[in-house]
């Protein structure tokens, strides 16, 4: 049967926290056996250095790019960037023209390539599906064999929008050396024209190109864009990825009209199709399968976890209004360096020295106590940052190493709270093993309701502010979370253990816990002088009330109070009486008392 007394209960606590924190190391142990993680936390820009890059900008048909244009495209960068899980990333303006991106370490393809895409996002209609290569010469038609158009088109599925020299076109058209060119021009707006949809190597899905209708929902109008797993109505998953969107008001009215266009036509019916378009190419092609009219669209298909996030992540970051180039690109070492890092890291040693200098000034051996919490919750915030920077990309910034040095004192503040409320409860006259039950239960509402308030300003710090600022913010935040953790599945649970031990229970001098030191006697009394240790016995007694000695006298009864006034009379009080010795008082006197007692 499990022990259900405090001592029991702690012994459970502290082994969970040794479980979670063993699990944390085994799944950290794992990552750098593969090769997937390593043991120290990535550094951001300003430590490690990283790759700088210079993007030109070039809006479609060769207009001028506007500040305007440039600053939103800034900002989606950014977005895109921060998505990704590169954090501590700069994006800047060069000159009013160009566009600076400075990444920690060095960028995969796969971040360049979201960072240079335009991503104009483009909902059109599908007219009609072919091959993703181009039919061979000898098997194609000639223009003059395809019918015209009968009039014209109605809407944007209107297969009148397919002239003889665009199905010509069409049979011609070569979807690998299309994509394969860089400098490829923008597709029109208002016309049907030719996009390819490359295939998916990973689900074995081939690649198509369609003749499309113009744009009629353009990527500006998506609100949101995220993705998850596929619920039936009764909630049940089918193990399904899909990628979930979330129209603004205009365009759910304009996503309405084209669902309630598509929905009718027959399945296998290329029309049934609306293709998304990202920078020329086709991302997705699903088909309508209901009337949306809420403006909450639900894309289905052949999706991967990994795919999934992708497209969710273009659809939700894709309205950028121009595309760029990489002008120049080299790498910067970190602008602050090893120095700056090492200073950070001594100014943090000495604030752990400072605190551990108070604690045990302050209480003893308890103070051991404070400094295990620290190196506890300073474990579990290493895990964490190192894992956070193996599945999200964390990287900890010079401003993130200020947090967990400010971080050392919220901490401590803590445990102070904490042991101070035993005191007060060792002053009510509670045993050690009750004070620390009801200590803590006084305690841990104002050590919550003190990390609530910090991480609620980290939050609103974290969403605020932005590029360095950002890592201060989110470094605080996970310091008061791991400090929750540790005051509650640690500190209490070791108190509770100690509670029961002779030298902590007992009141030693040295534990923190003497009761000649809990007195309102403050521990500095100015000019040098500290409060000292004085043995209980010479702890000066609270003189009795005198109202209670007037109402204890009057209770008295005849006999108590002749006696009383006999002993008086010889120099002795009443708890002297039978302790007399042979002296004064010992003479006829007491005979004569005795022989009146005796009548």
């Amino acid at each position: 049967m499990a022990d259900k007394t405090p001592r029991g209960r702690a012994k459970r606590t502290l082994w969970w926290l040794a479980g979670l924190t063993v699990a944390l190391a085994a799944i950290l142990g794992v990552g750098v056996f593969t090769g997937q993680a390593q043991l120290a936390p990535k550094l951001a820009l300003d430590l490690e250095g990283g790759t700088q890059m210079v993007l030109a900008p070039e809006a479609s048909g060769g207009r001028e790019v506007s500040s305007e244009q440039l600053d939103q495209a800034v900002e989606i960068i950014r977005q895109r960037v921060d998505g990704s899980g590169v954090a501590e990333a700069e994006i800047t303006t060069q000159g009013g023209s160009n566009v600076v991106v400075s990444l920690p370490g060095n960028p995969d393809e796969q971040t360049r390539a979201m960072i240079q895409a335009s991503a104009n996002m483009e909902f059109r209609p599908v007219i009609t599906r072919g091959p993703f290569e181009a039919i061979p010469e000898e098997q194609r038609t000639p223009v003059e064999e395809f019918p015209e158009p009968t009039a014209e088109p109605e809407n944007g599925s209107d297969p009148n929008w397919i002239t003889p020299e665009l199905a010509a076109e069409f049979e011609a058209y070569d979807c690998p050396a299309v994509l394969g060119d860089a400098d490829r021009e923008a597709l029109p707006q208002d016309e049907a024209t030719i996009v390819c949809e490359p295939g998916d190597e990973e689900t074995g899905q081939p690649g198509a190109k369609y003749i499309v209708g113009p744009v009629e929902v353009p990527g500006t109008d998506i609100a949101d864009a995220d993705y998850g797993m596929v619920n039936t109505a009764t909630g049940v998953s089918t193990n399904q990825w899909a990628v979930n969107l979330t129209f603004n008001g205009e365009g759910a009215d304009k996503f309405r009209e084209v669902t309630q266009r598509l929905t009718p036509f027959q399945e296998g019916d290329p029309r049934k199709q609306f293709a998304i378009v990202l920078d020329g190419a086709v991302v997705s092609a699903p088909n309508s399968n209901a009337v949306i009219t809420d403006g909450r669209a639900q894309i289905t298909g052949n999706f991967t976890e990994v795919s999934s996030a992708a497209l969710a992540e273009q659809l939700k970051y894709g309205a950028l209004p121009i595309s760029f180039t990489i002008e120049s690109e080299q790498q910067i070492s970190a602008t602050l360096g090893a120095d700056q890092l090492r200073l950070g890291l001594i100014a943090g040693l000495i604030g752990l020295a400072l605190v551990a200098v108070y604690s045990f000034f302050q209480y003893r051996v308890l103070g051991f106590v404070t400094m295990a919490s620290l190196v506890v919750a300073g474990v579990l915030t290493y895990l964490a940052i190192v894992l956070l920077g193996w599945s999200d990309n964390y990287r900890l910034s010079l401003a993130g190493i200020a947090g967990l040095i400010v971080a050392i004192g919220l901490t401590a503040d803590s445990f102070i709270v904490y042991f101070e409320r035993i005191k007060d409860e060792l002053r009510a006259g509670r045993p050690l093993t009750e004070a620390v039950e009801y200590g803590w239960a006084r305690a841990k509402r104002t050590i919550t309701a003190s990390k609530a308030v910090n991480l609620l300003a980290a939050v609103v710090l974290y969403f605020v502010a932005v590029g360095n600022v950002r890592g201060f913010a989110f470094t605080l935040g996970l310091t008061a979370v791991a400090d929750l953790i540790v005051v509650f599945w640690f500190t209490h649970p070791v108190m509770q253990m100690l509670a029961h031990t002779r030298f902590f229970g007992g009141g030693h001098k040295l534990s923190g816990l003497d009761p000649s030191l809990l007195g309102v006697e403050p521990l500095y009394k100015g000019a040098g002088r500290v409060r000292e240790f004085k043995p209980v016995a010479t702890v000066a007694r609270p003189q009795k009330n005198k109202k209670s000695s007037k109402e204890a006298v009057k209770r008295q009864t005849i006999a108590e109070r002749r006696r009383e006034e006999r002993m008086a009379a010889v120099g002795l009080s009443t708890g002297d009486s039978t302790g007399g010795s042979a002296g004064e008082g010992t003479g006829p006197d007491t005979a004569t008392d005795r022989t009146e007692e005796q009548k």
